[in-house]
């Protein structure tokens, strides 16, 4: 270790007998003191250690009394003059917001969880929640009335958007400005915690979505401290961490501690990484490997099961190569060009990044390897893309109809449920559920929810509201959407964005949920499905007809799915393995709500041979092999 770091923890740390340690690092300043403005106003000089840390204990510090950290510059620090009142960088818990004093929290919380050691990232179907909008009261505790519903669903794992906190009470989470502070207006780290705990009571694993890679411009003040920010790169969002410059290794010490103590303190079950392509870092160890060899670490002394999943727009399949092969070693990373292949196929949008997508063989190349796009030329890019992922297990691949950018990033921030027909959305539901990979469901996908999910924050700078505002403008230039964007600041647009699910009551609605359901409750219980393998599996595209045929199978099991992805009835040839076939599960039927479909309920197919069928336009078809005693 270098050495001026230590594993003490960042911030204010209770110590029993009203005792306080305060440490943090600030490089920057020649002088730090910590001023106690409740619950009696005092204040102490902080001792100033080596590499830059300041810290101390003080007596009488109760729990939740309030503090700041008063700067001094090096070059003034005996002339009282001169100093910044400044939040701590690791707070635990913002009261009054980004602008607000820290306040010092009891890391001590009663869990019921002893029992919990996480489930296999295999068995994860995710759900992709942001507390504000998951519920009218937009907080922690709401989200727990919803879990039973959920859990009912079949979902193992709710994956919740950043609550780090961040500027008033409206905002996707992105602009976090407190990294270890949990967003006061959702209920602060004790909802968490109770959150957490329920879940795991529940049976339902959680992921955080985590930012490392930049800090939101508003109540950012961490330049203030140190040199937490660089400016040899930069991100779209602004500065770039410092990551592999001067002083970098007590940055990443400070994300690290960040990372422990979701894991440790809030016992999360899995970091999402957000955009690891904007954690710009050339040293010889990298960041994100450092934090995998941290958490998993941390995983085997406590065993248990915790997982880091990368978002990434490289298609690097480095990024979940294990460490001794060259790669970083995380455990898993979203799959954007399986949403973008569907989508397009679906939607037929071929603006923007969807203009390298569109035909069936798109959605065949995602199924069979993962990437699509593996080293070959992109237009969208005028350059080649990516590399094979043919090596990725498939539990290692996350995949999506819709997320949160996917939706949220369109300028109206329109689901697909206003997008395409009932049955589109079926096949899609199909398409996702019935992959060898991880699934995840946005929220309110499983019903049909038609509310949008635009961008939306609370900011209270006026050059920033504007630069927001041109900055939404200039992202939608390229898919040459027509219109305005709704304004990410008005309450309006957050408001449009609340979920309703008692308004879900529509007969499309609720046969949508069912079939999602049911759609889960098979990939669990038929073997061919629950085995999460490429190596198992067959995939063929027949573009004419705008067919995907996959044959998959498992111990003593085999599956064959029709995605007809058509928008007319064609008869098409399949190349059903010899056997005994009989239909699980068809969305084009009336149980479905579908036009019907003429495709029998059960098939014999000879060796050698195809076997003619006509599937229901937009429709998905699962077939299981029988095996002798059914029938």
């Amino acid at each position: 270790m270098h050495p001026f770091l230590s594993h003490i923890p960042l911030g204010a740390s209770l110590l029993g007998g009203d005792r306080c340690r305060f440490r943090v690092w600030a490089p920057h300043a020649g002088r730090v003191e910590v001023r106690i403005g409740s619950p009696e106003p005092r204040v102490q000089t902080l001792d100033a250690a080596s590499g830059g840390y300041h810290q101390g204990i003080l007596h009488g510090v109760p729990a939740n009394s309030r503090y700041h950290y008063r700067l001094y510059p090096k070059d003034r620090q005996n002339t009282g003059k001169g100093y910044v009142d400044r939040a701590d960088p690791a707070s635990r818990f913002q009261p009054e917001g980004v602008q607000g004093p820290s306040q010092v929290v009891p890391a001590h919380f009663e869990w019921s969880d002893a029992a919990w050691a996480g489930i296999s990232l295999r068995h994860y179907i995710l759900y992709e929640l942001h507390v504000g909008t998951f519920t009218p009261k937009g907080t922690f505790d709401a989200v727990i009335s919803r879990l039973a519903e959920l859990k009912d669903l079949g979902i193992t794992a709710i994956e919740i958007m950043p609550v780090a906190q961040f500027p008033g009470a409206r905002n996707w989470g992105y602009d976090g400005a407190y990294p270890f502070a949990v967003q006061n207006t959702y209920g602060g780290p004790r909802g968490l915690k109770r959150l957490v705990d329920a879940c795991h009571r529940t049976g339902l694993a959680v992921v955080l979505d985590v930012v490392y890679n930049h800090l939101g411009p508003e109540g950012n003040f961490l330049r203030d401290f140190g040199p937490y920010f660089t400016r040899a790169y930069h991100t779209p969002w602004g500065e770039a961490v410092n990551l592999d410059g001067a002083g970098s290794d007590s940055v990443r010490e400070f994300f690290l501690q960040n990372a422990r103590q979701w894991v440790g303190e809030f016992h999360m079950d899995a970091l999402r990484i957000d955009a690891v392509h904007a954690i710009y870092d050339f040293s010889a160890q990298p960041f994100l490997e450092e934090l995998g060899c941290a958490i998993h670490e941390l995983a085997e002394r406590e065993n248990r099961r915790i997982y880091l999943i990368a978002e990434s727009a490289l298609n690097d399949n480095r990024t979940t190569r294990s460490r001794e092969l060259g790669g970083l070693g995380l455990d898993a990373q979203w799959n954007d060009d399986f949403h973008h292949a569907l989508h397009t196929l679906l939607t037929g949008e071929t603006r923007g990044y969807y203009r390298d997508f569109g035909r069936v063989d798109d959605v065949a190349r995602a199924w069979e390897d993962g990437f699509v796009y593996a080293g070959q030329y992109s237009a969208f890019r005028e350059r080649r893309h990516g590399n094979s992922s043919h090596n990725i297990p498939a539990c290692r691949l996350v995949v999506f109809a819709q997320n949160h950018d996917q939706v949220g990033n369109r300028m109206n921030g329109e689901r697909l449920s206003t997008l395409i027909s009932f049955d589109k959305q079926k096949l899609a539901a199909a398409a996702v559920l019935l992959s060898p990979f991880i699934p995840l469901l946005f929220m309110g996908e499983a019903y049909g929810e038609t509310a949008p999910f635009p961008y939306f924050v609370s900011h209270s700078d006026d050059e920033l509201i504007q630069a927001v505002r041109a900055g939404r403008k200039r992202e939608f230039a390229g898919f040459d959407w027509e219109g305005e964007p709704p304004d990410p600041q008005s309450e309006v647009t957050f408001q449009r964005a609340i979920l309703d699910p008692a308004g879900a009551g529509s007969e499309n609605q609720q046969v949508l949920r069912r079939f999602y359901k049911e759609l889960i409750r098979l990939r669990k219980q038929i073997p061919a499905l629950a085995q999460l393998s490429k190596r198992t599996m067959e995939v063929s595209s027949l573009e004419k007809t705008q067919t995907l045929c996959v044959h998959r199978w498992g111990p003593g099991d085999d599956i064959f799915i029709i995605f007809q992805f058509g928008d007319r009835p064609r008869v098409v040839d399949i190349p059903l393995p010899e056997g005994r076939w009989r239909r699980v599960l068809d969305s084009g039927t009336g149980e479905w709500l579908g036009p019907g479909n003429d495709i029998p309920a059960e098939i014999r197919s000879a060796p050698q041979a195809s076997v003619t069928v006509l599937p229901a336009p937009h429709s998905a078809v699962l077939f299981q092999k029988m095996t002798e005693g059914i029938g």
